[in-house]
């Protein structure tokens, strides 16, 4: 016991910053460690709210693909304005369960939701629910930046078109999102150049600002930096940090580092199951579960 508790020392003090991987150029070190140490100002402990009513209160929630069951009895309580992360290894079901909360797996053939989860007073998986109004509500970021082969400009205003809004409401929205995602000043000279010519951390923050433009509640967010530089990355988790000042934000992990340096709360998943859920410090300092423990320790296997 007294390894496993010096284990977890370990562990925990290392969720600072993440070290720079052997491929990253020496060049790079001093913009990623000034990026780190600005990282440093925002502790999620500093602003996190044990209290905060949940926005989507997620109820013995099963899942199934066709006849394989994916998720297993799911109870979650998603707090308002607090960024809650997802962690477990690989088919885990961190990221099937994060499609359920804007249905998302309803483009998947063959798939079925049991359980509730309740946001604004319904549930998100009854078969009445509106799912276009839904997904403007609970925007969703991927994996991978997925831009449209548009203009940077016609990124943003897509689905404010689609809503039928004037030009000067567009115009005013687009520039509001662009700096809401931290891309303003990087992209006002060239709107109306293609999102494509951008980096891959411009994109995915084009991709936020792109969900910001409707004005969702909830922002969704899977693995958003697994595709991004070091430098890309602690971009990201600066603007996830400062977009929970008005937004819920769900974000799915596989560095346990990010989950530390921008969650308030932590859910470990297992095998379609939810282990375990607590304020972060708590998940990496105390977890209450072995299974936790041995995954946040490295002896998960």
């Amino acid at each position: 016991m007294e390894k496993q508790s010096q284990d977890r020392t370990h562990v925990a003090q290392s969720y600072q910053v993440r070290p720079l991987d052997e491929t990253e150029s020496k060049e790079n070190m001093p913009a990623v460690s000034d990026a780190a140490r600005h990282m440093g100002e925002f502790d999620p402990t500093k602003t996190l709210n044990t209290s905060a009513n949940t926005k989507i209160d997620v109820r013995h929630t099963n899942f199934f693909y066709g006849p394989k069951q994916a998720l297993y009895d799911v109870s979650l309580p998603l707090r308002d304005r607090q960024v809650t992360a997802l962690i477990g290894p690989s088919g885990c079901g961190k990221s099937t369960f994060l499609r359920t909360l804007n249905r998302m797996n309803d483009l998947i053939p063959g798939t079925r939701t049991e359980g509730e989860a309740v946001f604004d007073n319904f549930n998100i998986y009854d078969k009445k629910t509106d799912v276009v109004l839904l997904r403007q509500r609970i925007g969703m970021v991927f994996q991978r930046p997925n831009p449209f082969p548009k203009s940077i400009f016609e990124n943003v205003a897509f689905g404010l078109k689609v809503q039928g809004k004037s030009q000067k409401f567009i115009h005013e929205r687009v520039e509001a999102s662009l700096r809401g995602a931290a891309l303003w000043d990087e992209v006002k000279d060239r709107l109306n150049t293609s999102a494509l010519g951008l980096s891959g951390g411009q994109q995915q923050r084009l991709c936020i600002a792109r969900a910001l433009a409707v004005e969702p509640e909830v922002l969704l967010m899977d693995e958003p930096c697994s595709a991004l530089d070091p430098i890309a990355t602690l971009k990201i988790e600066e603007l996830i940090t400062d977009l929970v000042k008005d937004f819920t934000i769900v974000i799915v992990t596989h560095n346990m580092q990010q989950a530390s340096r921008v969650s308030h709360f932590t859910g470990f998943f297992l095998s379609g199951k939810l282990i375990e859920v607590a304020p972060t410090v708590d998940i990496f300092e105390h977890p209450h579960q072995k299974e936790t423990e041995d995954y946040i320790s490295g002896r998960f296997g």
